[in-house]
């Protein structure tokens, strides 16, 4: 994860994940390694369209092809025929923005070390990374990047010093290293995948024919022929080698395990199941459990693309009320030239248009996942407005956001989020929305204890399980600002 604070009004209004991870060992000879990773890229594409990159072993030699851009842009037929098929592999997709692109923080990062080499792959965010790279850089440490992965990869390699094995080395560094990491790593004779003792980012282990494939997401496995075979859980390194399967747990373990709530609300893939639960079912009954909260008089409802769909067809169910398609959304925007204001405002427009002959008329209801700085909703409601809807309700199936994420998700500064500045009514006025309404916290809560999982919600509530930075690394520089 690149170290991202640039000028938040040229964003888009929308939070972002920062990686998605996939890792295979080959025990088939006639599966494709290669080629497996860049089907399972594909479909990680929506945690990171920034760069993408893969890694493979092949006998030892490690084969590295990465580059900033989307899947299909990096890995074009010439530069695949790069890339043997090797018996381990691991690949990456990264989202940051399009202000502090960093070719250094592309992934997988290969790193020599004293035992050989490793190529890591890694999704979330390491708190105390100002603290580990001062003391790093104390001793001497020279980087060539802002990411978590080089931090981390410095501390295996350190506590490889200290260790008889790899295996111990990672156990120990996960000891070290606090907040949310799930990560893959290539190494010399295996695969290796852990995830943070709190289980802030979702990390899975599934099985093609006799090979072991991890990602980030289970919808992964689908798309390759794979079978799942359980999530990796918080705390836990699963090792993959020529003995086969094994599984180690870290010494300290958390008070409480806390999945990121957004996975559920935004983030992963509707057809993924994280820990238990399913992706698309925590959406509908949020969708039913808005209905509860806001039982609106409307002609048609209709989701946002593409989070909000899946609780539109849920309040639908509950309500009685047609569920129908109020918007198109264009899926073939490259990239936008130009900055700032006029950038985001061009991505708008041409990322999303009204249906006019669906919704002309009528007393519409749309149900978006989020409203982060309020952007993005009123253009929706005067796209609505404009394509002739007599009244527009909009509904959010989560809760205002009003702290930032400490964990994975971009967004760091409380002050960027209109639900701090604005009274809900506030924001309805500033939208131009005849009606705005909130999931309540309780409801989330309610979705989570049916399927027995503990969530961070601190982005809801400002209560977080995990300790928060004491300070926040900003740039290339290593300057601090104090913890927002």
């Amino acid at each position: 994860m690149i170290k991202n604070y640039v000028d938040i009004n040229t964003q888009l209004d929308k939070f972002n994940d920062e990686c998605g991870v996939f890792g295979i060992y080959r025990n088939d000879e006639d599966l494709d390694s290669v080629a497996i990773t860049h089907d399972a890229l594909y479909g990680l594409q929506h945690r990171g369209q920034q760069s993408a990159g893969i890694t493979v072993n092949c006998d030892g030699e490690f084969i590295t092809v990465k580059e900033l851009g989307m899947v299909s842009e990096v890995f074009t037929e010439k530069t695949l025929t790069k890339l043997k098929n090797g018996k381990i592999a691991v690949g990456h997709v990264r989202h940051t923005s399009n202000e502090s692109l960093d070719r250094a923080s592309n992934q997988p990062l290969v790193l020599r070390y004293k035992e050989g080499s490793i190529a890591i792959a890694f999704n979330g965010a390491i708190t105390n990374f100002s603290e580990i790279r001062t003391e790093l850089e104390r001793d001497g440490a020279i980087f060539q990047s802002n990411s978590d992965a080089e931090i981390m990869a410095y501390v295996i390699g350190s506590q490889r010093c200290y260790t008889e094995n790899l295996e111990e080395a990672v156990i120990r560094s996960m000891d070290k290293l606090k907040g949310a990491y799930s990560t893959v790593i290539c190494a010399p004779t295996r695969l290796i995948a852990f995830r943070d003792v709190y289980g802030f980012r979702p990390l899975c282990i599934g099985k093609i024919e006799n090979s072991y494939v991890v990602a980030s997401e289970s919808c992964v496995f689908d798309s390759i022929g794979a079978e799942f075979i359980r999530d990796i859980e918080p705390g836990e390194m699963v090792v993959v080698d020529e003995e086969g399967f094994h599984t180690y747990k870290t010494r300290i373990a958390a008070d409480k395990t806390s999945l990121c709530v957004f996975e559920y609300v935004y983030i992963a893939r509707p057809d993924s199941v994280i820990d238990g639960l399913s992706v698309h079912n925590a959406r509908f009954e949020a969708g039913k459990l808005l209905y509860d909260e806001y039982p609106i008089e409307a002609d048609m409802i209709c989701g946002v693309p593409d989070s909000g769909v899946v609780a539109a067809e849920g309040y639908s169910m509950a309500s009685g009320i047609p569920f129908g398609m109020g918007f198109v959304k264009n899926k073939y925007i490259g990239r936008t030239v130009g900055t700032g204001k006029d950038k985001k405002e061009r991505l708008l427009q041409t990322r999303l248009t009204a249906l006019k002959a669906n919704v002309s008329g009528k007393r519409i209801i749309i149900v978006d996942d989020s409203i982060v700085r309020g952007e993005t909703s009123k253009h929706i409601v005067k796209l609505m407005r404009d394509a002739g809807a007599k009244e527009v309700h909009m509904l959010i199936s989560s809760p205002p956001f009003i702290c930032p994420c400490y964990f994975g998700v971009d967004i760091d500064d409380k002050d960027s989020l209109i639900a701090n500045r604005m009274s809900t009514d506030e924001i309805r006025e500033y939208i131009g929305a005849d009606t705005l309404g909130y999931l309540s916290l309780d409801s989330v809560k309610k979705i989570a204890s049916k399927a027995n999982i503990k969530l961070c919600d601190g982005c809801f509530s400002g209560i977080y399980n995990a300790e928060i930075p004491r300070s926040v690394f900003v740039d290339k520089y290593a300057k601090k600002i104090n913890q927002i």
